[in-house]
């Protein structure tokens, strides 16, 4: 088993730590976490607090963590980390080992003295700390940026003492913007590692850096050796805010989504493994056919897999990306489930899904292959929507938890059956994902045969249920139930209303952009959660 690869310094007159862990293979555990009653809590990390504009790897990020802690929680749900282009959703990523530069912690980079304060302080990243502003962010981090990774880049050619001084001559003289340099030998030590640990991630990522800085450079005014030290700088500070969460007792559960974009490197880099034209163009994309919910389908417009040519190369290119996900998270969400058992296929051109079919997808052939490569993995498969014998089968032969929603019970345009009583141990429950309202408004605005459903089923009247703390109410039938794992959108422990809802589905604008204030994660608010998940047996 490959272990930790770890860098520590010491110097006799100071102390100089420099710690980057890059992990190829995690161990198995013997204990599965999924199998334990316990709680966590849904919050993605752009809907951190912070001063830059978005949430970050900060020291937020950490007191989040320790809020967490503090609230009786053993998850925190993130949202997929990879960088987004047009819309801004995390499920679009123009990769799917990249990570997104905005998550850089641009105070981290000041303590490392790659970045200057005075860079950052007349610079305003959002006109409001309750929502990310992208175009600002696309706008502005991308220079501060590029300042941090010329300082990095400078400094690892600080290799001697003579070129140390020489440059810091050169910057007393104002010969330079790049600074501050190496001012002791213990720094100038320092830099030599930086580098030593660089080219460790270079080489052990060769597989998709290379390709995706080279992809990124024809589509941003900044060098490949740019987009390869943002990704630096991302592992780095996310290794570390992962180790932190994990001392502190706070396991990660990731996402990512089953299918990559069509203007991405991992399709520029493998296009054999894809349903393309000899044009490049796909034969046919993504997406849900008709029903209650949209009448048209959902055109999502990603390429299909071709399944055939994966399942020839041993589904290396699966194995690959599954094993880089272990590396980031304790446990992986892997959204739309139900596309390895049969995926919806749409003619490509087409305005709307309605000419689709199904076609077969490839079953536990996958899911044995990484298995074999990669040994026993903690997955939560979304199986939501309509689901059909098939896809049960399949989820119960993966043996991997599959998912339940409170706002699906009382829905009756929703064809499953998720009433609570109806769980069962394994599976992951929610009040509700990034795609559903939040749980104050949700009840205000179901069909009124629907609220009388689950007024019915809770025992009320609907007016009883308007006059109390009907939130807490479903928050608590949630946690109550049998399911193993039950996880809590951190809007609806807030009882915060639709405009902190993450996501509307097939709808542009306003989207994957709501951010929390340091005040929404009081003393107060811990104890109440804490209490809820003791009283439901789900303590850690």
């Amino acid at each position: 088993m490959e272990m930790l690869k770890s860098y520590s310094l010491k110097s006799t007159s100071e102390t100089v730590v420099l710690e980057v862990d890059f992990l190829c293979e995690e161990k198995d555990m013997s204990s599965f976490l999924l199998e334990r009653r316990r709680a966590g809590i849904l919050m993605p990390l752009f809907s951190l607090p912070g001063k830059y504009g978005i949430g970050s790897f900060s020291k937020e990020a950490r007191e989040f963590v320790r809020f967490l802690k503090e609230a009786g929680q053993s998850y925190w749900q993130i949202l997929p980390m990879g960088p987004t282009g047009y819309g801004d959703s995390p499920y679009q990523s123009f990769s799917t080992f990249a990570g997104n530069p905005y998550f850089i912690d641009l105070s981290t980079l000041v303590e490392e003295g790659l970045l200057l304060k005075e860079e950052l302080s007349d610079i305003s990243f959002s006109d409001s700390e309750e929502r990310v502003d992208y175009g600002k962010l696309y706008k502005l981090r991308f220079p501060v940026l590029d300042k941090a990774v010329k300082r990095f880049l400078a400094r690892l050619e600080a290799e001697t003492e003579s070129e140390r001084k020489d440059k810091a001559e050169a910057e007393m003289e104002g010969k330079t913007e790049l600074k501050p340099f190496a001012k002791t030998d213990a720094e100038c030590f320092s830099f030599k590692a930086e580098k030593e640990a660089y080219l460790t991630f270079l080489s052990e990522n060769v597989h998709w850096l290379p390709s995706y800085a080279a992809f990124m450079e024809k589509k941003m005014p900044y060098s490949a050796d740019f987009h390869k030290v943002c990704q630096y700088f991302f592992i780095k500070q996310w290794k570390s805010l992962k180790d932190y969460a994990n001392s502190e007792g706070i396991q990660i559960i990731g996402d990512i989504p089953i299918y990559v974009s069509l203007d991405s490197s991992d399709v520029l880099d493998h296009p054999a493994l894809f349903q393309l034209k000899e044009n490049g163009e796909p034969s046919a994309v993504a997406g849900c056919p008709p029903d209650a919910f949209a009448e048209n389908g959902q055109l999502w417009g990603n390429p299909l897999y071709a399944w055939e040519k994966h399942e020839e190369e041993g589904y290396s290119w699966w194995i690959s990306r599954m094993k880089h996900c272990f590396s980031l998270y304790d446990i992986v969400r892997v959204d739309h489930f139900r596309g390895f058992d049969e995926y919806f296929s749409i003619p490509y051109g087409d305005e709307n899904a309605k000419r689709g079919h199904w076609e077969a997808g490839p079953g536990m052939k996958l899911f044995k292959a990484m298995e074999q490569a990669l040994g026993k993995k903690e997955v939560i498969a979304e199986d939501l929507g309509y689901v059909t014998d098939s896809v049960k089968k399949l989820v119960s032969d993966s043996g991997f938890p599959g998912m339940k929603l409170l706002e699906f019970a009382f829905d009756s345009r929703e064809s499953g059956d998720y009433r609570p009583n109806t769980w069962t141990k394994n599976t992951v429950c929610y009040t509700g994902t990034h795609d559903n309202q939040v749980l104050k408004d949700w009840f205000l605005e179901i069909l009124p045969e629907d609220r009388e459903m689950a007024a019915e089923y809770s025992g009320k009247s609907v007016e009883e249920l308007l006059k109390m703390d009907y939130v807490d109410f479903f928050i608590k039938m949630t946690l109550d139930s049998v399911s193993n794992t039950a996880m809590i959108p951190m809007q609806d422990y807030l009882h915060k209303g639709k405009e902190a809802r993450i996501n509307t589905p097939s709808k542009l604008g306003n989207n994957w952009s709501y951010r929390f204030t340091k005040e929404d994660f009081s003393k107060s608010v811990a104890e109440k959660i804490r209490k809820m998940t003791e009283e439901s047996g789900r303590l850690s």
